[in-house]
């Protein structure tokens, strides 16, 4: 396994260096070949480095960075103003080859205005666009794209999400001509927006993806689909009622019957219930998929959520190391010009 380098902006989301940097130590004592820069202000995260095994600390340099980018600045404005900034410097350093890969929990839009402008989308892209693979009941996985990345697309570059989800289920998911679907408020081909149906034309007459019609949201977790595709906004609100929900139920096994009174038998019967409950659903823990990569650009950036905790951030890095090792962008690239090719 060769050595690969990532650039961690450790000033981004909520909490900044209190989150990213134990989450980076628990990345590199885990992959023992991985290597990460950290940027941001040198005096936040030094003092976190401080009871750090040494081997550890040999794998990690701090990169001084002069502002960091607010989460609730406008895009537009944010990139007008980046230079300096740790989200940029971290994006520069993977166009620069000195990353393979960019994690940031920083403000998304100006995450992906940066991106675009700097590592360049892939010929045939309009606009990359955010992507998860999320567990579902059966046991696999869906793909879901856009997850905020777009707020507004239009039906050409929902067939581009089309394409780039079934692309990298196929060659990243291994899945052999993945079913591709649309979200939509219902199953019957007069339903949705007319970007919705129009892309539902461009796709029916496509032989080169398995477009099997209209999802609705209560079919997210099911397993009906390998690739689901929706507009930015509707995606980031479906997947963040999607996560607030399964946190809930998570927090209601650890907290049911606490304080009440029971008969032993009723306490060890709820224990078991608990256990058995947990060990179905608890693959379905936001903070074990959390991680979007940015999916249609040059290079890998994976966008990891703002509140994320210290393992939620692991698992962005774990992700875009992943993406790397698998090469994800090189592959997607490769296909993607072959189905447009195709399709001309």
């Amino acid at each position: 396994m060769t050595r690969l380098t990532l650039a961690i902006d450790a000033m981004g989301g909520d909490f900044g260096p209190c989150v990213t940097v134990p989450a980076a130590l628990q990345a590199l004592a885990s992959h023992s070949q991985l290597q990460l820069l950290l940027i941001g202000d040198p005096a936040a995260i030094t003092p976190l480095l401080a009871k750090a095994d040494s081997a550890v600390k040999g794998r990690l340099q701090v990169i001084p960075a002069e502002s960091v980018i607010a989460s609730d600045a406008r895009p537009s404005q944010a990139i007008r103003h980046s230079r300096g900034s740790s989200m940029r410097i971290a994006l520069e350093l993977v166009k620069e080859g000195k990353a393979q890969a960019c994690v940031s929990a920083g403000n998304t839009g100006a995450l992906m205005g940066l991106a675009k402008l700097l590592l360049k989308p892939l010929d045939g892209i309009e606009r990359p666009a955010l992507t998860t693979v999320l567990p579902h009941q059966q046991r696999g996985n869906t793909l879901v794209l856009d997850l905020g990345a777009n707020v507004e697309s239009d039906s050409a570059m929902l067939v581009q999400f089309a394409i780039m989800g079934a692309v990298m289920a196929e060659e990243v998911l291994a899945i052999e001509r993945p079913r591709v679907a649309l979200l939509n408020i219902g199953q019957e081909e007069t339903k949705g927006l007319n970007s919705i149906r129009e892309a539902a034309e461009q796709l029916r007459a496509s032989p080169q993806i398995n477009y099997i019609g209209y999802l609705e949201g209560n079919d997210l977790l099911t397993g009906k689909t390998d690739v689901l595709v929706c507009d930015g906004f509707v995606g980031n609100v479906t997947l963040k009622t999607l996560e607030g929900v399964v946190r809930m139920f998570l927090s209601l096994l650890k907290s049911s019957g606490e304080g009440k009174k029971r008969a032993w038998w009723m306490k060890l019967l709820e224990r078991w219930i608990k256990k058995r409950l947990a060990k179905r659903f608890g693959h379905l823990n936001p903070d074990q998929y959390n991680g979007a990569c940015l999916l249609g650009l040059r290079g890998t950036v994976i966008k990891s959520h703002g509140a994320a905790n210290q393992r939620a951030f692991a698992a962005a890095i774990e992700q875009a190391e992943q993406a790397v090792r698998r090469q994800v962008p090189e592959r997607i690239a490769a296909r993607l010009k072959a189905v447009l090719a195709r399709s001309d």
